[in-house]
C-alpha cells in the first residue's frame, strides 16, 4: 500500500532524524537520490545538459547537490537561481566545486533551459501554498515548451502538498523525485497531474502506521476480495439488491446488474421496471416487480443508478437495515436526514457534479480541492464517500486515510460506466466488505476493466463490465 503524508508529519519525522544525523547529512541521502534518478533518466550523463531551477528553501539546496554529482559525471550543470541573494550556500560552493556554473534569470537563462536534455526543479519545496509567482512563472513556461525532461524535486513547485490543488502556476513534471514519503498532492488530481511519474526516495524517515492517504496495490486488493469457502451457496455468499433503471433508462438497471454479476455475491435480486430486459441479458438475475420492501432477502442494495424520480424506491431501500450504496438519481431523491440516521453503513457515489449539488457549491470548487470536499461530504452526511474521478477518492464518516485510486483510464468517461461501477461495489458490500473497503477494491477493480477493455480505444460500458473477471484474476495472481 502507498501511504501519503502531511507536510507537518513529514517535517516533524525529517527533525527527528536529523537530531540523530550529522549536519547536512539528511540533504545528502536526497540528493543522492535525485542525482541517480536523475543519471538513470538521462540514460547517458557525460556530456548532457542540464539545468537546475533553484528556490530559496532546501529544495533548491537539493537540486545544488544533485547537480554537483551530477557535473561530477562530466554533465554540463547550470544552476538558474529565482532569487541570487538567497541560494542554499552549501549546495552552491558544492556545485561550483564540481565545475557546474550559474546563469542569473535576465541573463540568458531561457535559452539555456531550451537547450537542456534536462531540467531540474527546485524552486519550491512542500511548504510552499499557492501558485508560482515572479521569475519562477517564466521559468516554469519555458521548461515546459522546451525538450528536456523535467524533474521535480520533492513535488512540483506550484503545488499544493496537503490538498493537491493548484491555485495558479505551477511545474508539469515528467517525474518527481519524493523523499522519505509520498504527500497526498502527488496522489490527487489535479496536483498528480502535474507529477509525472512518482518515485519515492528512502531518507531513514520514521513514520506512524496511518496517514492523510493510502492507495492500494494488487497484493492488498487481492487479500481483500471475498473467495467462496467450500461450504459456500449463494445465499452465504451474499445476495445484492439491484434498484434501478425507468421507463427511460432500462440501460442503467442493465448495467448496474452486470456489474453486480461480478463482483463477488452469490445472487443479484432486480427490483424496477426494467426486469424484462435484465432478464433477457441475464436470465440468472431473481427479479421482483413488488418493491425493494418486498423483494426478499439481501445483504446489500444498490439504489438510483436510472432510476429517474422514483422517489418510493429510494426511500424504501435507505429504510433497510442492510449496506446501502446511492447512486446517480438516488443521490438527488434520498432525504438527508434519513441518510444521516441510518445505523447500517451508506456509501455514497458521486461524482464532481453530484457532489457539487449535495455540497451546495460549484462543480469546480469540487474539482479544484477534491480532498476537501469527499471528507465534507462523508461528514456532513454521515456516510462513506467515493468520489469519482481521475483519482477516485473514497473517504470514511470517521476519518482516518482517504482512500485513492487512479488504476482507471479517460476511456472510462462514457456512459453508464459508473452504473457498472455501482452494482460492482454493492456486490462486495453483500459478499461481507466494509463499505471503505467495498468502494476501494470495486474502484480499482473497475478502473483496471477499463484499461484493459478500452487498451487505447474508445470502449463502452458493457465491455467493462465484460473485462472485471480478467482484472480480479490479475490481481489475483
Amino acid at each position: 500500500m502507498r501511504t501519503a503524508y502531511s507536510v507537518e508529519t513529514v517535517r516533524a519525522a525529517e527533525r527527528a532524524v536529523m537530531a540523530r544525523l550529522p549536519e547536512g547529512a539528511l540533504m545528502q541521502r536526497a540528493a543522492a537520490g535525485l542525482a541517480a534518478a536523475c543519471a538513470e533518466l538521462l540514460g547517458k550523463v557525460y556530456g548532457r545538459r542540464v539545468v537546475l531551477l533553484v528556490g530559496t528553501g532546501d529544495n533548491g539546496g537539493d537540486a545544488l547537490y544533485a547537480g554537483a554529482r551530477l557535473a561530477r559525471r562530466g554533465a554540463g550543470v547550470v544552476a538558474v537561481p529565482v532569487d541570487p541573494e538567497r541560494v542554499h550556500p552549501g549546495g552552491l560552493r558544492a556545485l561550483r566545486a564540481a565545475g557546474g556554473r550559474v546563469a542569473s534569470v535576465g541573463d540568458g537563462a531561457p535559452a539555456v533551459i531550451e537547450r537542456a536534455d534536462l531540467v531540474v526543479d527546485g524552486i519550491v519545496g512542500i511548504g510552499g501554498k499557492g501558485g508560482l509567482r515572479g521569475a519562477a512563472v517564466e521559468l516554469a513556461e519555458v521548461a515546459r515548451k522546451g525538450p528536456g525532461a523535467v524533474v521535480a524535486v520533492d513535488l512540483p513547485s506550484g503545488v499544493d502538498a496537503d490538498s493537491g490543488e493548484v491555485r495558479g502556476a505551477a511545474v508539469r513534471a515528467d517525474l518527481t523525485v519524493t523523499f522519505g514519503a509520498y504527500k497526498p498532492g502527488l496522489l490527487v488530481d489535479p496536483a498528480r497531474e502535474y507529477a509525472g511519474v512518482v518515485r519515492l526516495v528512502d531518507i531513514g524517515l520514521e513514520l506512524p502506521d496511518v496517514g492523510e492517504l493510502e492507495a492500494l496495490q494488487h497484493a492488498d486488493v487481492a487479500r481483500l476480495l471475498p473467495v467462496p469457502g467450500v461450504e459456500s451457496d449463494k445465499y452465504r455468499r451474499g445476495v445484492v439488491g439491484i434498484a434501478a433503471g425507468s421507463a427511460r433508462y432500462p440501460g442503467a438497471a442493465v448495467l448496474a446488474v452486470a456489474g453486480a454479476l461480478r463482483g463477488g455475491a452469490g445472487a443479484v435480486r432486480y427490483v424496477g421496471p426494467a426486469k424484462d430486459a435484465v432478464i433477457a441479458r441475464f436470465p440468472e438475475t431473481l427479479v421482483s416487480d413488488q418493491g425493494p420492501r418486498h423483494a426478499g432477502r439481501v445483504q446489500a442494495w444498490v439504489v438510483g443508478p436510472g432510476a429517474a424520480d422514483d422517489a418510493s424506491a429510494v426511500g424504501e431501500v435507505i429504510a433497510a437495515h442492510v449496506p446501502v450504496l446511492l447512486d446517480a438519481d438516488g443521490l438527488r431523491l434520498a432525504d438527508p436526514d434519513a441518510v444521516r440516521a441510518r445505523t447500517a453503513p451508506t456509501l455514497m457515489t458521486p461524482h464532481a457534479g453530484e457532489a457539487a449539488a449535495l455540497l451546495g457549491v460549484g462543480r469546480e470548487e469540487v474539482e479544484a480541492g477534491r480532498l476537501d470536499a469527499v471528507r465534507e461530504l462523508a461528514r456532513r452526511y454521515r456516510a462513506t464517500v467515493l468520489l469519482k474521478g481521475s483519482t477516485t477518492l473514497v473517504a470514511d464518516p470517521e476519518g482516518g486515510a482517504v482512500r485513492v485510486n487512479a488504476t482507471g483510464t479517460s476511456w472510462l468517461a462514457t456512459a453508464g460506466s459508473g452504473d457498472v461501477l455501482s452494482g460492482l461495489v454493492g456486490s462486495l458490500l453483500a459478499a461481507g466488505l466494509s463499505a471503505l473497503d467495498a468502494g476501494s477494491v470495486g474502484a480499482y477493480l473497475h478502473g483496471l476493466a477499463g484499461r484493459y477493455a478500452a487498451d487505447g480505444a474508445p470502449v463502452g460500458a458493457h465491455d467493462v463490465a465484460e473485462a472485471v473477471p480478467g482484472a480480479w484474476r490479475d490481481v489475483c495472481d
